[in-house]
């Protein structure tokens, strides 16, 4: 699975918004890992940020 994968399957997974470091540990990825994959999946539109550095999938 890419790291995009893997942060988007953690998002949808969680009850609420995480945090970068929050997905990491989840998904056992660095966090310039899970950074650029927040970046990928953003312009990609398929994830949002209901508030600064919280995430959630769409």
């Amino acid at each position: 699975m890419s790291p995009e994968e893997l942060v988007l399957n953690s998002l949808k997974e969680a009850e609420a918004p995480l945090k970068s470091g929050e997905i990491a540990a989840a998904t056992k990825l660095s966090s310039s890992a899970v950074a650029k994959a927040i970046k990928a999946l953003k312009t990609a539109e398929q994830i949002t940020s209901p508030k600064r550095c919280y995430y959630t999938s769409l």
